[in-house]
């Protein structure tokens, strides 16, 4: 999670979210991002996305199974949907989105028993400090 903190802070202007996929192995980064919109003008530039296309292009295939996750800021509809077919093991994220959250916040499309993967959820991994860069960021807004 300190990775994603780490690569959070790159955000620039953009909202301080970020992501890494981890290889199988739980040690070596495949995949980075950060949220990215503000600076590409791409709504998709999230940071789950762009670590997800990341890994899925080191390793020259889009199953990422055995790979996992890490995220600062529960995964939004889209970000769960891009989880979901990459067809990642694990989702580990730091703090709750009570607003957007789709891994078991307003919504739980990651763990939907209606789908064909299910990936497992591990929250609340350094909340307090993924939720703090957050709750400093929108009060400088």
């Amino acid at each position: 999670m300190r990775l994603a903190l780490s690569e959070a802070g790159r955000a620039g202007t953009d909202v301080p979210v970020g992501a890494v996929v981890l290889a199988s192995d739980g040690t070596t980064v495949l995949g980075a991002g950060h949220n990215e919109r503000e600076a590409s003008g791409d709504p998709t530039a999230h940071a789950e996305v762009l670590a997800i296309r990341r890994a899925a292009a080191d390793l020259g295939e889009w199953r990422l199974a055995g790979c996992t996750l890490v995220v600062t800021l529960e995964p939004c509809t889209m970000c769960a949907g891009a989880i979901v077919q990459s067809r990642l093991d694990r989702v580990v994220y730091g703090a709750r989105d009570e607003k957007a959250g789709a891994a078991g916040s307003l919504w739980d499309v990651i763990r939907d028993r209606r789908l064909n993967h299910r990936p497992e959820v591990i929250e609340g991994v350094l909340a307090e400090d993924c939720a703090r860069l957050l709750t400093g960021f929108f009060r400088g807004r």
